[in-house]
């Protein structure tokens, strides 16, 4: 077992208390130059949530993790794979469309949501990662093509499909889950009725696949070692470009999951009114957390806690709510440099203390020869 090294846990913690600091600093002096006023926004930003808006950013961030994992996979693999919005939109649109069949009773119908989900979701992603790996296309051009395509595709399918539509109304959306396959959540904080998604628990059991897939398994070894160097896994017998499929793959088959928490737990079809951009976010908390399973888990409730108090902020200050945007930025582009800033400086006291060691090392021979 690995000992605690306080230095190295400082070192760690550095980061993003910097890059807070940081979003921190900025944004007020943005305040500051727009003439609103720094120290209400400020005290309405950081409001203890009341337990019902507080069961809502829980569920947000549930929803934002699922995104941020899909996202991280490829990032430990050096590829950007920008097309999680597209690929969970997909999936969430197969999904709802097969559900709404009810093809099989109660729980095998919601496994059968999630197979489907997950199947969607991969195939999209490996479509991307069959480009890369026969013809060369960079997975962030053909990602990012695929998000548009996928926007178009679920909504020419959802007007072939759509069975409702609500009176004075233009939403339309796919066959209702019948009632069997809605997932109930349950209540988490005391004075609240609002229930917490259900799917908080696979969100836990993907954040620990993750983690274990990832540090204790030779495919996340090599996964690992492509990204780093791709070379260098070559010359170790690594297939790299089965390794890009495959990560694309499961980067997918996560990606397909993002919109369920929604689907089973909410809105039980899907709809022109289906929450979008969740892939998006995903890619800046996947960054906060720096592709660590816990990490992403605060960074998603920090992302959904900013989005929530962002709603109250124009009543309470008559500030723009875009001002959370701004922080949202500052805060990604700071934890990005905050942690290479803070590399270097681990680096150095790393070479520091090497040198010292070998000095002491060398003064101890003179010392033993003078004492003869």
């Amino acid at each position: 077992m690995s000992r605690f090294e306080p230095r190295r846990f400082l070192l760690g913690l550095a980061a993003p208390v910097l890059a807070l600091l940081v979003a921190v600093l900025v944004t007020s002096l943005i305040l500051v130059i727009t003439g609103d006023p720094v120290a209400d926004v400020w005290s309405q930003m950081l409001k203890a949530p009341k337990p019902g808006q507080a069961t809502d950013m829980i569920n947000n961030a549930v929803v934002l993790y699922f995104s941020a994992i899909a996202v991280a996979i490829g990032f430990r693999m050096n590829l950007f794979n920008i097309g999680v919005d597209g690929q969970y939109r997909v999936a969430a649109f197969a999904a709802a469309a097969v559900g709404g069949q009810a093809l099989l009773p109660g729980p095998l119908n919601i496994l059968l949501i999630l197979l489907v989900a997950m199947a969607t979701g991969a195939l999209w992603a490996g479509i991307a990662a069959w480009l890369k790996v026969t013809r060369g296309v960079s997975e962030v051009i053909s990602t990012i093509m695929l998000n548009s395509i996928a926007t178009g595709v679920v909504a020419w399918l959802l007007a072939k499909v759509a069975a409702e539509q609500s009176a004075g109304s233009n939403d339309i959306g796919t066959k209702r889950l019948p009632d069997s396959s809605h997932l109930d959540g349950f209540v988490l904080l005391a004075g609240t009725q609002k229930k917490v998604y259900g799917l908080i628990v696979l969100a836990v059991v993907v954040g620990f696949l993750y983690w274990f897939v990832i540090n204790r398994t030779r495919f996340g070894y090599d996964l690992r070692a492509t990204g780093r160097s791709e070379s260098a896994a070559v010359a170790s017998g690594v297939n790299v470009k089965r390794m890009v499929l495959s990560s694309m793959l499961l980067s997918g088959a996560v990606a397909g999951m993002v919109g369920l928490p929604l689907l089973l737990g909410e809105n039980y079809n899907y709809g022109t009114d289906f929450q979008a951009g969740l892939g998006f976010s995903g890619i800046a908390i996947a960054l906060i957390g720096r592709n660590n399973a816990i990490g992403i888990a605060l960074g998603a409730l920090l992302w959904s806690y900013l989005d929530k108090q962002a709603v109250t902020l124009p009543i309470a200050t008559d500030v723009d709510d875009s001002i959370v945007k701004i922080i949202q930025g500052v805060m990604v582009l700071a934890v990005v440099i905050a942690y290479e800033v803070v590399r270097r400086l681990g680096k150095r006291i790393e070479q520091q203390q090497v040198t010292r060691e070998l000095a002491a090392q060398d003064r101890q021979p003179v010392a033993e020869g003078a004492s003869a």
